[in-house]
């Protein structure tokens, strides 16, 4: 009953959060609208890329179209959650800069959800809603697929998110210790868009390194090779492991950053 009140409490929070910053998002709806375009032509145009290579060849790594649809849909269904759900870590230089981080640490709500949930956008439910339904669609053309499948895809949809999510934590770590965010999260997101791609395209020991160091093949390839079935029963164990242990070292990485902090106003 307690953890039910708790999640209802920070559920609460992070929708009055939410509206505040959708009301700001609104001021200009010609530039909202502009900015959801922009994301719906890009999402339009990789997918349109995709077809032209279809068109060259029957298959990719011995991927068909559809397959290789689903990877990148995968891909781009796990980013938008990361930005819709943390847009407010890219504000974060600037609330250590001015000290604003001091005040957040100050109050009851724990600084760590107040930074990573402290405004979703809601401009990006447009992209979440058409990737869901191309990941309908991409999933009606690959074949039968079996519940079970269907399950651990979305289960290890769900370990993508934990994994980006633990980035992010990493990413304010590291902005706490050096104020340095825009550099090391537009990084991150550079090496994230690989994934757009299975990492069975990468020769080792590049293959290696976004499977295991930056877990890019566990975010987006594992799922969707999991709906297809073609991931082991081990290989699903290892991404949840992977997902728990890269949570679990980002929070502690977090907490050591806070030691470091030096005020603003020291």
């Amino acid at each position: 009953m307690e953890d039910k009140l708790s999640f209802l409490k920070y559920f609460k929070l992070w929708w009055m959060m939410t509206f505040m910053v959708s009301q700001n998002a609104f001021v200009s709806r010609f530039g909202a609208i502009l900015f959801v375009f922009g994301k719906l032509i890009r999402f339009s145009f990789f997918l349109f890329f995709l077809l032209i290579i279809a068109s060259r060849t029957n298959a990719i790594v011995g991927y068909t179209i559809w397959q290789i649809i689903l990877f990148y849909l995968t891909f781009n269904i796990i980013d938008s959650l990361a930005q819709f759900f943390l847009r407010e870590v890219y504000r974060f230089r600037n609330y250590v800069v001015s000290g604003d981080f001091d005040y957040f640490l100050t109050k009851p709500m724990p600084a760590l959800f107040r930074l990573l949930f402290g405004g979703s956008d809601i401009l990006d439910i447009p992209i979440l809603l058409l990737s869901s339904v191309f990941i309908y669609v991409a999933l009606s053309h690959i074949g039968p697929l079996t519940i079970l499948n269907i399950l651990i895809y979305l289960g290890l949809l769900i370990n993508g998110f934990v994994i980006m999510l633990s980035f992010h934590i990493l990413v304010l770590a590291i902005g706490v210790i050096t104020t340095e965010v825009d550099n090391t999260l537009w990084l991150f997101r550079d090496i994230t868009q690989m994934g757009r791609f299975p990492i069975d395209i990468y020769q080792n020991p590049l293959r290696s390194f976004i499977t295991f160091v930056i877990p890019v093949g566990v975010m987006v390839t594992f799922p969707a090779k999991a709906a297809m079935g073609l991931l082991s029963f081990n290989s699903v164990l290892i991404s949840v492991g992977i997902g728990a242990a890269f949570l679990y070292l980002s929070i502690m990485f977090w907490r050591f950053s806070l030691k470091k902090y030096s005020s603003a106003s020291s």
